[in-house]
């Protein structure tokens, strides 16, 4: 992998150098490289402070030492500084226009196969309400984690978990019975999704009402709470469904179906998709079997007649997986559900639980019992845990309605992308079908490319406004870069035939006249450098934020690079070919980054 190259090249240098200055064979596994910070002349930097009782000198004597070795033995390293126990190495533009000549032989965006089967499950919707924000940020995380490890050679399986039973699911249906009088999303003009989401929240007010009238005569708010005979009739279907009562049966499926049909419209238009559906009205029965036998193994224990785990040691506490009446709670089907999952899937090698950190002390309990039960394969479950996402309005709350609608989310940003383009004289000679596929692009990627490029441990806020930039850290500022250099690329019509749109311009071929490389190429061939790195890392992190800044820096030092080097009105034929080249090289990279978050470029904007 070019991830490795220079490291391959450094490593043995290394070696060499400590054996023959302090007589010492060190450990490839010992040395460790960053990048050299910007305010220091580098493109390597190695710390020398662990490596002291092994040189018997103080820091910058070590570093000294080692950088001149170095330097005499490889060609590739042109000069080297000590900065205290810093030993920062510059590489020799060779070894760049090398990088991209090889980048031209072979393609560096292909990782091999590597015969490892992974899940991805993200998304989970409950079928009571429509898609809103919090949905997305799962949505785009858990779909770019699958496209990332894809590209490193994993088979991967994307897989949701609808949760399709349960009161929440009989309050609409309740409400929609008392209140609906017939209507369907046929009738009403609404997505399916948001019908159903339209009597949940309905529920909710006239559940509040009752409660009020309750509490006014007499009840405590408590009991009130328990009492409202709105919630009596929802607990009452629950029972019904569960006893399989046909109209309630029928009830359910045609309105699950509405939503099935209305989340399918939004999933088609972000561009996402599943392999593997698992319902909870299916899943919900699994597990029990799985805690009867960690019972009989002495696995769980027994008290008050439910059975019990006990993970104290651990560090965490006791948790009920079976009540006295024998049914389960969610921990139990979740334990089920895995298993049949690496039953259904031989050779699955590991399982990513996409899921919002309100639910991070559930999974690691969930992977202590697995490990109890048994099963090797726990210790390659994963949880991907994200924080939650907020608007400048504040928090969203899905019984009183004030959630932000996903749909609707996408559509705002859509039309501020068609508002600030419209203003574009460029787009003059674009049809109004190529205007509305363009601006729904630039929509899709301003919302994806803001929820990715955060750290997905942290909470964050996302304003709509500010994602649409096209001169900020956004996802249309890339797209407008890929565009600028395909329109570039069209323009040079004599260099077509040398320049490929995959990374295979044979650059450094085309660089014959051995003159060194400028800042802004040099900044630019470093980045695609690193790109296999930076995709391997973001791989086994799973962080599409590692790839998405990455994408970003690279269209920023190709913009400075844009405005200050002649590409096109360059004379010398050999460097006008080597920028071309280096400009279908950034296009490629940035094509594979972004549909690694699910992003599309234009070919035009």
């Amino acid at each position: 992998m070019f991830q490795d190259r220079l490291q391959a090249q450094l490593v043995p240098a290394l070696q060499a150098a400590f054996k023959d200055l302090f007589g010492h064979d060190l450990d490839a596994k010992a040395i460790g490289f960053q990048s050299t910070r910007p305010e220091f002349e580098g493109d390597v930097t190695i710390n020398v402070f662990p490596f002291l009782k092994i040189s018997g000198k103080g820091p910058e004597q070590t570093a000294q030492a080692i950088g001149e070795h170095v330097q005499a033995n490889l060609l590739i390293v042109a000069r080297f500084n000590v900065v205290k126990g810093f030993l920062n190495l510059v590489v020799a533009d060779s070894y760049w226009l090398g990088f991209s000549q090889e980048a031209g032989e072979k393609d560096i965006l292909a990782f091999p196969a590597n015969g490892k089967k992974v899940m991805v499950e993200y998304s989970s919707p409950n079928t009571n309400k429509p898609l809103h924000l919090g949905h997305m940020r799962n949505i785009f995380l858990g779909h770019s984690v699958s496209r990332i490890l894809q590209s490193v050679g994993h088979e991967v399986i994307r897989a949701q978990v609808i949760n399709d039973r349960g009161i929440h699911i009989c309050k609409s249906m309740v409400a929609w019975q008392k209140f609906g009088k017939g209507e369907t999303p046929e009738s009403s003009g609404l997505k399916g999704d948001k019908l159903v989401g339209k009597y949940y929240v309905e529920f909710d007010k006239v559940y509040k009402r009752e409660i009020e009238g309750l509490v006014a005569a007499g009840k405590t708010k408590e009991q009130a709470e328990k009492e409202a005979p709105i919630l009596l009739e929802a607990q009452a279907m629950l029972l019904n469904w569960e006893a399989n009562d046909a109209d309630v049966r029928a009830l359910w499926a045609k309105m699950n179906g509405w939503v099935y049909d209305g989340f399918n419209a939004t999933y088609t238009r972000m561009g996402v998709e599943f392999d593997k559906l698992y319902y909870e009205s299916q899943t919900y029965v699994l597990g029990k079997n799985d805690v009867l036998e960690g019972l009989k193994k002495g696995v769980f224990y027994e008290k008050d007649g439910a059975v019990w785990v006990d993970n104290t040691a651990e560090g965490l506490d006791e948790k009920v997986l079976l009540r006295r009446d024998g049914t389960s709670v969610y921990m139990t089907q979740d334990i089920g559900t895995a298993i049949k999952r690496f039953e259904e899937y031989p050779g699955l090698s590991k399982l990513i639980y996409t899921v919002g950190n309100e639910q991070d002390y559930h999974f690691k309990v969930l992977f202590i019992i697995l490990r109890k039960l048994g099963f090797e394969w726990a210790r390659e479950l994963f949880h991907l845990s994200y924080g939650m996402v907020d608007l400048p309005t504040g928090k969203m709350k899905s019984r009183e309605g004030t959630v932000v609608d996903a749909d609707e989310l996408i559509e705002e940003v859509v039309n501020e992308a068609r508002a600030s383009g419209e203003q574009l004289s460029k787009l003059d000679e674009f049809s109004a079908e190529e205007k509305t596929a363009l601006f729904e692009m630039i929509g899709l990627a301003a919302v994806k490319y803001y929820l990715l490029k955060v750290d997905p441990k942290k909470r964050m806020l996302f304003d709509p406004a500010a994602s649409i930039d096209l001169q900020g850290h956004t996802g249309p500022f890339i797209q407008y870069t890929y565009a600028r250099i395909k329109s570039l690329l069209r323009k040079a019509d004599a260099e077509l035939s040398v320049v490929s749109s995959q990374l295979s311009g044979s650059a450094g071929q085309l660089r014959t006249d051995n003159s060194a490389l400028l800042p802004e190429e040099r900044a630019i061939i470093k980045l695609l450098h690193h790109f296999p790195a930076v995709l391997n890392e973001a791989a086994i992190k799973l962080e599409p934020s590692t790839l998405a800044n990455h994408a970003y820096e690279l269209v920023k030092a190709y913009n400075t690079f844009y405005q200050t080097v002649p590409v096109l009105k360059e004379d010398d034929a050999a460097k006008r070919g080597f920028r071309l080249a280096l400009s279908a090289a950034v296009a490629a990279v940035t094509k594979k980054a972004m549909w690694c978050l699910g992003i599309e470029v234009p070919e035009r904007m």
